[in-house]
This record gives structure tokens, sequence and C-alpha cells, in this order.
């Protein structure tokens, strides 16, 4: 993206000197000598980020934000000033400029600020367009909850779309918090038995003593406890779909019954000889490599041959890197929403560290992470250090923790705490007043004081 920086400056020397400095950062700079100069320029030309001047003649650089703000309310404003009007530049904050750099400035300095601003228009740009890609994916899919547009979700999307209608069983294959519950809604939910209930199992959530009689029912003082008749989840599922999560994980016994309702639609409830005749459809999961336990007779060939008629493996998320942003936006406002708290989104940096994370764990992963992120997060953006150190990076070493003895002075305290998280962020005063929860105008106002 190609950025605009909009320096006004009565001093044309100064004017020029800026000018060949972001020249040379690859900004189209657009030179103005007067606000309404500027004001001129910002009919014509979409700009990112005004450099201007405090005082000037005619019309202030307070009176100019002001315009900017009306006419561009998306550009950033970042005011000059002499050191004898810094309470100006401040009041300039709080009509919304981005940060103040009084005169004489260094070099480095001033093109930190303006990169740092240009980086905040990134972000929002960013933002906006995953939000917009999010509502199309939604809009496109019309899913219950399946959030992506990587070609890796689209081909099993489209496998999805394609097997629902029938009534064929699906084997949802893949690793641990894939998704593979949410597919098998999906399922269902385009399937012509859509009005009809679905019914989930987790089959390695329930103990091999009673996974029996939860999925087939029982009669009466079939087993110990067993104080009146109990309806399984086949008969709770016909004319709809069952689902059976960690397939792999049942017992033989269970498999030879599951076998003979996938054949024929029957089975006997627990402590009962009469046949019971369900209609529903099967769509089972397993994180395991079903053939590979067939080899190990850990599994039923015919079974496996009775589940594996259409088989789908969901991809890892770190297959499908690009639905990363669009995933964590999901997660971020639903979170946010969720904790009451004002979330704006992810810094620059936080996302880059997230979209090159492995995600072990995948979706479910990602979703945890973003969570704790917003009920922990102290501002109105997660940065990276508001990510696990596994994902950021980051860690905090023994260079990073201050020793004040005791007795030191409160005022003392103050300015050490401050000057010791400037050196931390590199000199960014914006970052550094995040970190300790205090306006950026504080950070000016204490590292000015003498002891």
């Amino acid at each position: 993206m190609q950025f605009t920086l909009l320096i006004v400056d009565d001093d044309t020397s100064n004017l020029a000197s800026l000018v060949r400095i972001f020249e040379k950062l690859s900004l189209c700079v657009l030179p103005a000598t007067s606000g309404q100069e500027a004001i001129d320029t910002l009919r014509n030309h979409p700009v990112q980020v005004v450099l201007t001047d405090l005082m000037m003649p005619g019309m202030s650089g307070v009176e100019l934000l002001k315009q900017v703000k009306k006419m561009q309310p998306n550009a950033e404003v970042i005011m000059m000033t002499a050191y004898g009007t810094i309470e100006r530049a401040v009041e300039a904050m709080r009509e919304g400029a981005y940060d103040f750099v009084t005169k004489p400035f260094r070099r480095a300095e001033i093109e930190r600020i303006v990169r740092r601003a240009l980086e905040k228009i990134e972000l929002l740009t960013e933002n906006q367009s995953l939000r917009a890609q999010l509502a199309d994916a939604r809009t496109q899919q019309n899913s219950t909850g399946i959030i992506g547009n990587s070609p890796a979700l689209r081909r099993v999307l489209e496998v999805a779309r394609q097997a629902a209608p029938s009534n064929a069983t699906v084997l949802l294959m893949g690793e641990s918090g894939t998704g593979k519950e949410l597919f098998a809604r999906e399922i269902h939910r385009q399937s012509l038995r859509s009005d009809g209930p679905f019914v989930a199992v987790n089959c390695g959530a329930l103990p091999e003593t009673i996974i029996e009689a939860e999925l087939f029912g029982a009669k009466k003082g079939a087993y110990t406890g067993a104080l009146q008749d109990r309806e399984g989840r086949f008969a709770r599922s016909h004319k709809g779909t069952i689902f059976l999560d960690e397939i792999g994980e049942l017992s033989p016994h269970v498999q030879v019954k599951l076998l003979r309702v996938l054949q024929s639609g029957e089975y006997e409830p627990l402590g009962s000889t009469e046949t019971v005749t369900t209609d529903c459809r099967v769509i089972a999961a397993t994180n395991r490599d079903l053939a590979q336990a067939v080899r190990q007779g850990d599994f039923r060939e015919d079974l496996y041959y009775r589940l594996n008629v259409i088989p789908i493996t969901l991809p890892p998320l770190r297959a499908r890197p690009d639905d990363v942003p669009l995933l964590a936006d999901h997660f971020l406002r639903l979170y946010a929403q969720k904790n009451q708290k004002q979330i704006n989104g992810l810094t620059h940096n936080a996302l880059a560290r997230l979209v090159d994370y492995s995600w072990p764990g995948n979706v479910r992963e990602l979703e945890n992470t973003l969570e704790r992120a917003v009920v922990l997060a102290q501002h109105e953006q997660i940065d990276a250090f508001d990510l696990p150190d596994s994902i950021s990076g980051e860690s905090r070493s023994e260079e990073d923790v201050l020793n004040i003895p005791i007795g030191t002075p409160l005022d003392e305290i103050e300015r050490r705490v401050i000057r010791e998280t400037l050196r931390f962020t590199e000199g960014d005063k914006k970052r550094a007043a995040q970190l300790l929860g205090i306006a950026t105008r504080t950070i000016y106002r204490k590292i000015d004081e003498r002891p």
C-alpha cells in the first residue's frame, strides 16, 4: 500500500528538509506552507498522515487538525511544536492528534512517530478488510460457524456440501480441534433431515460400562442403577442425524452392535430381546488413523468400511494460515462482547505472531488464546505481549526486571520505572504509556521533571 504524507510548515527550509527525509522512505509526500494550502490539498488527495507545525500564521495547527478530522476522519495528525508550546500540543491531542514532537527534533524520532502512525492506519485498514472478508465468508457459506476462505477449507466444504443431501455415512478425520462437530452440524443442516434432531455423542468421554446403554438404550433392571427404561441416543436421533465423535474409542462389543445398525438399522436395547429399528444418518469422527487401527486389530475392518463411505479429512489450522486473521477477528469480537470489554482488534505485530504460529491445538487452541488475551487485556488493542510466550516469542528476562531498594522516594520510583520502560520499548513513548497504564502526556511531563 502506497502511503501519502502531507507536511505543513510555514518555514520553507524546514519543510524542504522534512520532504527529503520522508521521500527517502518511499512515501508519497505532499508539501504545504499554510493551513489553507493544506486544506486545498486535502480536497484533492487522500492522505494517511498529516505532519503539521503547531504555530503558523493564519490557521494554527489545532485549527487545521479540526478541519482534517472533518474532511478525512481516518487520517492521523502529528504536531510539531517548540518546547514552550507543549501545553498547546497536549490540547491538540485532546482534539484527536496522534502525537506531537518538539523542535528541534531528531530525525530518528520523527521518523519513528510517523512510522507508528502509518502502522496504525495499516492496522485499521487490515481490520476493515478482515471484517469484510469475514462477512463475505459467512454470506457465501451460510454455515453454522465455519469461518474461513482458504483453498484448503473451501475444498472440504465443497465435499461436505455435495455429501449433505444423501443418506450416506460420512467419516470426518483430522486432528483434535479442527472443528469436526461444526462440519457434522453443517452437513446435517444442509441435508434432507435438517428438520429432524441432531444428536452428538462423544464416545471417548463415556465410560465403557455405560456407552452401550447410552447409545442403544436400556431396559429397567438391565444393570445396577437402571431403575427405569432408558432411551438411547439412536432412538433420539430417529429421522435425524447422530454424530459419533471419537469413534475409534469404541470397545469391540459396541463396535459389533454399531455395525448392525449401519447394515440394517436395527439394534437391541441393553437387557432386551426386542429388536428396535431406527432411521438416522450416521456421521462419525476421529483423530486416530482408523486404517492403522484396523491393521493393528484395534478396530473392526468391516465397520471401518461401513463408516468410510464418504471420508472427509479436515485440514489443520497450520495448513490454512489465511484463515487465522478471520478466525482471530471472530473470536476477539465474540469474547469482547461476552466479557463486556472494548477491544478494537490486534496490532500488526500480534497478528503476525498468530499467523506464524503452528497451532498444534488448531482452531480450539486459537479460540482459547484469544479468549485469554481479551480477558487479560488492559488496552483496546491486543498486542504481542498479550499473547502466551509460546506464541509471542517474548518472555521476561532478568534484564526486564527493575529492582528498587526499600526507602526510595515515590517520585524517584516513578521516574525510574518510566525510564526503564522507555528503554524496554526503545523510546516508544506511546507503547510505554500503554504498558504503564498512563496517558502519553504523563510520560512527557515526568521525564521533563527534575529530581
